[in-house]
């Protein structure tokens, strides 16, 4: 049980100096069990160590778990200051690692490097590109996910492009090219984008995500789940709603499940203006389970007058349906011009019942806390009611959005960074967490 996983208090150790990313890119950190090493992708920002020589820089820390030394490996240098270009990590069935990375909107390549050897991330092929150009008429891609279906043996990268909204790119040769494979779902354009979606694959022939209508500035969201499999999409029951998802036309998101309506009330406000934060599906005992947990506000009445009580929502798919838990407060917006930013959750991928939060709130009794400190939560019933641990505790400056890292059941590896953040291009921030056995 995820209880009896943690041990504490946790040994938090540095595993770079200078580094932050998004949520929206998938795996941003992995562990590779073959060599018992640990990849943890960030972007560098001119603020943090190093300041403006490593401006932009997309590394991979580089952990050796047997003797906790880190090295840092550049995959681009100076490519753009924003976390939003954070790498997302792929084992390829030869051992050799793929890592895939953009720029925030500000051009049309989606950018891939593979690893010179199996199982070894200090030495990388030359730098690949897909031009997004024509099909998005120069309006810029973003995000990087890669999901792998042993059972079709092709590799999904899963992008925002095409109307800003989730398209896809395929490989039939482990990444070696790419070509482009169709668009997710569609919808006319609302403000800043569509659709924020994350994903969550088992790795043979599901892949599993949530996703919004559009920006939660922009639009009052709903959140709706949905999965890929034998070439379609289906809603939370099984229904196809797409018979092809690899094709240029799509269905709009709001043909899927809708997991949580907007003003939905679960304790005492409705909840609007919701967001995705993340999904992950069950293992072992829990295989056919699924858990997400998603963002929201409160008390925002009159619409668009409060950000300061946001709201993290528990989701859990038990096989036959899904069930709503509030989760914990999440506190006010992070950064002032982005009024639904949160310090986020992530759910353990080997155990459904067990996350990490990141929060200025503290979960057990609802004081204030200084800063963002990160809990251990671990529930018994499905997600009803849940227990919390520190993991941090009286932190000196902000500990955000947390990733419980797979690969290794093994393994229990938490990361997250630390410092100060003013804008998506603007941190000083160190890449930090820790690293024990699980019994």
């Amino acid at each position: 049980m995820a209880s009896e996983q943690i041990q504490t208090p946790v040994q938090i150790q540095t595993f770079n100096d200078n580094g932050a990313w998004c949520w929206f890119q998938d795996e941003r950190a992995i562990i590779d069990p073959v060599t018992d090493t640990m990849l943890i992708g960030s972007v560098a920002a001119a603020e943090g160590a190093g300041g403006q020589a490593r401006s932009g820089n997309i590394e991979l820390a580089v952990v050796d778990l047997s003797s906790g030394a880190s090295e840092i490996v550049v995959l681009h240098a100076n490519l753009e200051a924003d976390d939003h270009n954070d790498p997302a990590l792929w084992i390829r069935p030869d051992g050799r690692y793929l890592a895939m990375y953009t720029k925030h909107k500000t051009d049309n390549f989606q950018r891939w490097r593979i690893s010179a050897r199996p199982h070894d991330a200090t030495e990388w092929g030359p730098e690949q590109t897909f031009d997004w150009t024509d099909l998005t008429e120069g309006r810029g891609a973003t995000y990087s996910n890669l999901h792998y279906l042993a059972g079709e043996d092709r590799l999904y990268a899963f992008a925002r492009a095409i109307n800003d909204d989730p398209s896809i790119l395929i490989s039939d040769d482990h990444g070696e090219t790419f070509r482009y494979g169709g668009k997710l779902f569609t919808r006319p354009k609302i403000g800043y984008v569509n659709g924020y979606t994350r994903y969550a694959s088992n790795g043979t022939d599901r892949i599993d995500l949530i996703t919004t209508d559009h920006h939660p500035r922009d639009y009052d969201n709903s959140i709706y789940h949905g999965y890929i499999a034998g070439g379609a999409l289906h809603d939370s029951d099984g229904t196809v709603v797409d018979p092809t998802v690899l094709s240029p036309e799509a269905p709009s998101q709001v043909e899927l499940t809708t997991l949580l309506a907007t003003r939905m009330t679960l304790t005492d406000s409705p909840l609007t203006h919701a967001w995705t934060t993340d999904i992950r599906q069950g293992r072992g005992t829990q295989t056919g389970q699924l858990a997400a947990v998603l963002t929201a506000r409160a008390h925002d009445e009159p619409e668009n007058s409060n950000y300061s009580d946001h709201r993290f929502v528990y989701a859990r798919h038990d096989g036959a349906g899904w069930q709503i838990f509030p989760l914990a407060p999440a506190g006010a917006n992070l950064l002032p011009h982005e009024q639904d930013y949160t310090g986020l959750v992530s759910i353990d991928p080997y155990d459904l019942d067990s996350l990490y939060l990141s929060a200025p709130i503290d979960p057990r009794d609802g004081s204030a806390l200084a800063h963002h400190e990160i809990f251990h939560g671990h529930t018994t019933d499905g997600g009803a009611s849940w227990a919390w641990t520190p993991i941090t505790e009286n932190s000196g400056e902000d500990n955000l959005r947390p990733i419980a890292i797979p690969g290794d059941p093994s393994t229990l590896a938490v990361t997250w960074f630390q410092g100060t953040m003013t804008a998506s291009q603007h941190y000083a921030c160190r890449v930090r967490g820790f690293v024990q056995p699980r019994p």
